[in-house]
């Protein structure tokens, strides 16, 4: 919205500061920041209020979290998702069809958990929705997030699947570009979800997700840099950076409240709602297999899940002591705050490799 003030400039003077995506980006990180301090406690006390007993914890879980963390309210996704929100708003380019496709999948899911949410804490029960409905409705959305985007990208980019580092391979999708990209964004949705389960685990890696999905945002969307780089012009695709860098800042104002012990969590609502983006960013931008690298934390715990499940069918056994693999390493004794920032610290490793594919000829 702000960036209309640019018509106000002459081609000098403050006005013309709106111009740029990166004035921009550093004005959507301060306003979502602002928001979340402004609005964080007043929410928290809300919450509190009106959940008499906080998150149910699962039984079948860890005992210390009986112990530590029953009475903590849940929902506190949507500190981050109204920082989010009213910061892209305010700063990104209104007419730029992939801020829109963006807000969609992520208020779009944020619904689906904040209705998960609400089932859980007033029926005082660990199971909210049903899993197939959260699911049939999570692969509708990014069904329609799929088709958006492809609509979106330029005619040689439409439908195909770019591989890193073999930056001259486009693989014709056809058809099952909005199959692949329904796995990329609902799976990055409950990968997410699934790695929220200790005090800060899983916002840290997320804002490291979305801080590098915003950088390659911004460089596939500028010719001169994807020459540099190597990599494909995605037009259009730079304001995704004002997106991110309000996801970063609304986020580290919800980390001040979910450190350790968390004051509040941020449940499915949030947790749903920030994977879905993460999926959505990389489908935008063409870099479907990035986000599996970026994001391999969230990979990790979706597979360990899915191994452990796969593995007790076939034979009555577990593969780890309990599973998302964060739980396992509780199990072995360590500290709740050495998992998770021994587990930020992998998430910044990957990240950083994710972006050096960038450079990689």
């Amino acid at each position: 919205m702000l960036y209309w003030l640019a018509d106000l400039s002459d081609g000098g003077g403050a006005f013309n500061l709106f111009r740029y995506i990166t004035f921009r980006a550093g004005g959507a990180f301060l306003t979502a920041l602002i928001f979340s301090f402004l609005f964080g406690r007043p929410l928290i006390n809300l919450l509190k209020k009106k959940q008499k007993n906080g998150q149910p914890i699962r039984e079948d879980g860890p005992q210390s979290h009986l112990e530590t963390k029953t009475g903590t309210p849940t929902m506190g996704g949507v500190l981050i998702l109204g920082a989010l929100i009213f910061s892209t708003l305010l700063w990104a380019r209104l007419d730029t069809a992939y801020i829109w496709m963006l807000l969609f999948v992520t208020l779009s899911f944020g619904a689906i958990g904040f209705a998960d949410d609400y089932a859980k804490v007033s029926r005082n029960n660990a199971k909210g929705v049903p899993g197939r409905l959260r699911f049939g409705l999570g692969l509708l959305i990014a069904a329609i997030a799929g088709v958006w985007a492809a609509q979106l990208h330029p005619d040689g980019l439409s439908y195909q699947l770019a591989l890193p580092v073999f930056k001259d391979t486009l693989i014709n999708l056809g058809f099952f570009f909005v199959p692949f990209a329904m796995l990329v964004i609902v799976g990055s949705a409950n990968a997410v979800n699934l790695t929220d389960g200790l005090d800060g685990l899983a916002i840290m890696p997320v804002m490291i997700a979305a801080g590098a999905l915003g950088v390659i945002a911004y460089a596939v969307g500028r010719v001169d840099f994807t020459e540099y780089l190597d990599v494909h012009y995605v037009p259009g695709t730079g304001e995704i950076l004002i997106f991110t860098a309000a996801l970063i800042g609304g986020g580290l104002g919800f980390l001040w409240y979910n450190a350790p012990p968390a004051a509040v969590f941020m449940g499915d609502t949030g947790s749903l709602a920030l994977g879905g983006a993460l999926g959505a960013i990389a489908v935008a931008t063409k870099h479907e297999i990035v986000l599996a690298i970026v994001g391999g934390l969230f990979v990790v715990e979706a597979l360990s899940v899915i191994i452990q499940v796969a593995y007790y069918k076939a034979t009555k056994k577990r593969v780890f002591l309990m599973a998302p693999i964060h739980h396992h390493f509780e199990k072995k004794g360590w500290a709740e705050a050495q998992i998770v920032i021994r587990f930020w610290i992998i998430s910044l490793i990957l990240a950083l490799i994710g972006l050096a594919t960038l450079k990689v000829r």
